[in-house]
């Protein structure tokens, strides 16, 4: 844990919101981000929704079951897994954001890259959000395609490049660390004009099983309150490979997890079972 000293304070709850293409959406009740992979090669679903018709039946699945936001991934990011160009993440999505968007006018779509060319693409699709595992660090113009487009940015703490992505540090401090990559690249994103950001502190890529429980405890002192948290920890292997389990196999232990970075403020879950992480936040909100 932190040594007394250097524990920042927590702010006071803030009541946060975004502005997703002129929609005002209020992050004061936390938001299921139900998870849509397009790849035939991602961690635990790999295959399962990359055609038009299964992906739109998916996304419908993933609505009814509570999910207010569907996250599309056109590229895997587990460890060795196959590198797109953006080229190739456009032609894997075709038209399946604009079907979404016609057959389920009322969900907010993210888009799961770090090119801005598929951002741009997805813009024109009708993308809400933009999600960028990368923090500007793979494609270096993402950051004033974020400003041009006025979408929100999901900012994520990871290694600087895509090779080193799953290589594990071992920080002195891990939640000082975020923090002090979330202040510098939230500056950056200021002074370009995108106002409109969600921190997500990065489970699952480059950091110990260690480090990545300590940020579990201490997920009320990343960002310093300043903007919206977003946990993904589903199907995580910080979670099950200790425990010697698949990741079909953790629900429970993930909801317990979920549970305790909702007491802590976090303001989206991104999932794969949103129907169970929506008991969880059902569960949280009787309590509150």
């Amino acid at each position: 844990m932190l040594p007394n000293s250097q524990i920042p304070e927590p702010s006071n709850p803030q009541k946060y919101s975004i502005n997703c293409n002129g929609r005002l959406v209020q992050l004061d009740t936390p938001k299921i981000m139900g998870i849509l992979n397009l790849t035939p090669d991602s961690f635990s679903d790999g295959g399962k929704f990359n055609n038009e018709k299964l992906a739109l039946k998916h996304a419908e699945k993933l609505l009814k079951e509570g999910a207010e936001i569907l996250d599309i991934g056109p590229q895997s990011t587990r460890p060795n897994a196959e590198f797109l160009s953006s080229e190739e993440e456009i032609g894997r999505m075709g038209n399946i954001i604009s079907q979404i968007k016609k057959e389920f006018p009322e969900a907010l779509v993210s888009l799961d890259t770090f090119y801005a060319e598929t951002v741009k693409f997805g813009f024109n699709e009708g993308i809400d959000i933009i999600n960028d595992i990368s923090g500007g660090q793979y494609d270096k113009k993402i950051f004033d395609t974020a400003a041009e487009t006025r979408l929100p940015y999901i900012l994520m703490h990871v290694n600087p490049s895509y090779e080193t992505m799953h290589d594990k540090i071992k920080f002195e401090d891990i939640t000082l660390e975020v923090n002090r990559y979330f202040s510098e690249k939230t500056n950056e994103l200021l002074q370009k004009g995108v106002h409109d950001i969600i921190l997500d502190p990065g489970f699952g890529f480059g950091k110990t099983v260690e480090d990545q429980m300590k940020m579990i405890h201490e997920v009320n002192f990343l960002g310093f309150g300043k903007f919206p948290l977003l946990i993904g920890i589903s199907r995580k292997s910080f979670i099950y490979k200790p425990l010697g389990k698949s990741p079909l196999e953790i629900n429970e232990e993930t909801q317990k997890l979920h549970m305790k970075v909702l007491e802590q403020g976090a303001k989206i879950l991104r999932v794969h079972d949103v129907a169970e992480a929506k008991e969880t936040l059902d569960q949280f909100l009787q309590k509150k």
